[in-house]
């Protein structure tokens, strides 16, 4: 690899880095505030929170980097081309072909990361939401505890909390403890928290007193304590089992289902649908990164515009990557339209290949330019400007 091509591959990587890490945190931004129930509702942490939400960012770089990549290579492209670098390396004897050779070395790491994810990281980071949600979700101390209601743990528990405060901390505890016939147990708390160890779950309360009323005996007992902990670990989540999602599967557990895989028996098509698109996944690379090139790589002069080619070309994209949705949705119940997506995608990269080696220059049609400009005239005759010659 040349000076050239070092520098237009680090450039192309560069702007890749940057916009994959731009788009993924916007959209993330917006998933992650579906998820802030999780410290207000169930009294979770904010490590808790941000875990959770975290781990859907594989899924998002997986649908993002082709289109992180497309941006990076027309924004490289326009780049060059304002700096007359384009039409410096023409006529040096670079072909648009051998210009497209950095390009390709680019799109081919994306790909590699493209791979990895949808065969492993995605479906890892799916399933380890799907745990950690079956865990909150069972766990009952973080949901049938909750603020302002009495909760009937047992035949003769019953609990109520006034409030949550951030950091996952109750306010207003109290417990009516009757489970042993002889005695009867009041607690009155200011604070709590549960923890949790390797003996067991605890409600820890703070500043508080307990009555305890004996069989027998006229008057209670009444301690005032600073704090005391309370055995939750009955109650508390004892391990599950999970149903893992077709979403969820690793690339090789698509290869190859269970026959006796409940999930498989009732939706066979959606494991094939879901194992072609993993499949595909690193081929939306190559055919953006084609048809992107194509549109914009072609050496122009300054005074031609490339407002028509990029257009041309976030069209171009656009349309093979909702037609790859369709696709995969059709696919479910129409396996062979899988076979029409890749012919797509074969289609794209050897369309884009052949504009490359031919030299094509994308132009819009003369009667499209004509128009225009008479749309153009119009508008500036409308605010008494004169029209540009």
């Amino acid at each position: 690899m040349g000076s050239i091509d070092r520098y237009i591959f680090r450039t192309t990587l560069a702007s890749f880095a940057l916009v994959l890490v731009s788009l993924t945190g916007v959209i993330w931004i917006t998933q992650a505030l579906r998820g802030i129930d999780l410290m207000t509702s169930q009294g979770q942490t904010i490590m808790t929170f941000l875990g959770i939400t975290s781990l859907v960012i594989p899924a998002l770089v997986l649908i993002i980097s082709p289109i992180a990549l497309m941006i990076a290579i027309s924004h490289t492209l326009n780049k060059l081309a304002t700096d007359s670098e384009i039409i410096v390396m023409n006529a040096a004897g670079f072909s648009p072909f051998r210009l497209f050779y950095p390009f390709f070395y680019a799109t081919c790491v994306v790909a590699l990361l493209v791979a990895f994810i949808a065969a492993y990281l995605a479906p890892d980071g799916m399933r380890r939401i799907k745990q950690w949600d079956a865990e909150i979700t069972a766990d009952v101390l973080t949901n049938i505890l909750q603020p302002g209601r009495f909760a009937q743990l047992d035949k003769n528990l019953t609990i109520r909390i006034r409030e949550r405060l951030p950091g996952g901390i109750l306010a207003g505890i109290f417990i009516d403890d009757r489970r042993d016939p002889n005695e009867r147990v009041s607690i009155v708390a200011e604070h709590g928290e549960v923890v949790k160890n390797e003996n067991g779950s605890f409600l820890v309360l703070k500043d508080g007193n307990l009555q305890r009323f004996e069989a027998g005996k006229r008057d209670p007992a009444l301690v005032a304590f600073g704090r005391y902990g309370f055995d939750m670990s009955k109650f508390g989540n004892q391990g599950h089992d999970v149903t893992l999602g077709i979403r969820e599967r690793y690339l090789w557990e698509l290869f190859t289902p269970s026959q006796d895989d409940p999930v498989y028996k009732a939706v066979p098509g959606q494991f094939w649908s879901e194992l072609h698109d993993r499949l595909m996944a690193p081929l939306y690379p190559f055919a953006f990164a084609a048809l992107t090139f194509a549109f914009l790589g072609a050496p122009r002069t300054t005074r031609q515009s490339r407002n028509f080619s990029i257009g041309g070309s976030v069209l171009a994209v656009f349309g093979l990557r909702m037609a790859g949705f369709a696709c995969s949705v059709m696919a479910v119940k129409t396996p062979f339209v899988a076979g029409v997506q890749y012919a797509m995608l074969v289609v794209a990269i050897g369309t884009g290949i052949w504009m490359i080696v031919g030299g094509i220059v994308v132009e819009p049609p003369p009667g499209l330019l004509e128009a225009i400009n008479r749309s153009n005239a119009r508008i500036a005759r409308l605010f008494g400007r004169p029209a540009a010659a």
